[in-house]
């Protein structure tokens, strides 16, 4: 291939990164995706795969395509005066995919905002997890959605 081919392969794979119609997990109105962080205040519950309210995986999504996760979007928290870290992974490795920090509407904004993701792509066939902390003591939880693009 020449360097020109090469050069115009990465401008076309830049441009369908950009320009491209994204899937939502969980795809239908009736269903949701609960994020639940551990109880002790400021630590980190285990890894769990993402997952939503009709137990269909998110990584059920990525089964034969490669991916990449384009944003979460933060629907409603069960704890609005906390502090919420979440991070996201993919393999058995728990390569990090993405992290955040986000609050309620008494630290900072409506828990209704949309977090975009420059994440590294996701191999197909691979599982997804996340974890997630609070810096309070209860088991506080966050209903999200998320939009994703299948390469190929």
């Amino acid at each position: 291939m020449t360097e020109f081919g090469s050069q115009k392969e990465f401008f076309d794979d830049i441009g369908e990164v950009e320009h491209h119609a994204t899937a939502i997990f969980p795809d239908d109105t009736n269903l949701t995706c609960t994020l639940a962080a551990a109880e002790a205040a400021n630590t980190f519950g285990t890894w769990a795969e993402i997952q939503d309210s009709a137990t269909t995986t998110f990584s059920s999504k990525l089964a034969s395509n490669e991916g990449h996760l384009v944003s979460m979007v933060i629907e409603s928290l069960s704890e609005i005066d906390t502090i919420y870290l979440l991070e996201i992974s993919y393999g058995a490795d728990k390569t990090i995919l993405t992290r955040w920090r986000f609050a309620g509407t008494t630290k900072f904004q409506n828990p209704s905002h949309q977090n975009r993701i420059r994440a590294v792509h996701i191999p197909a066939g691979e599982t997804i997890y996340y974890r997630m902390k609070t810096a309070t003591a209860v088991a506080d939880t966050a209903l999200v959605h998320f939009r994703y693009f299948l390469h190929g």
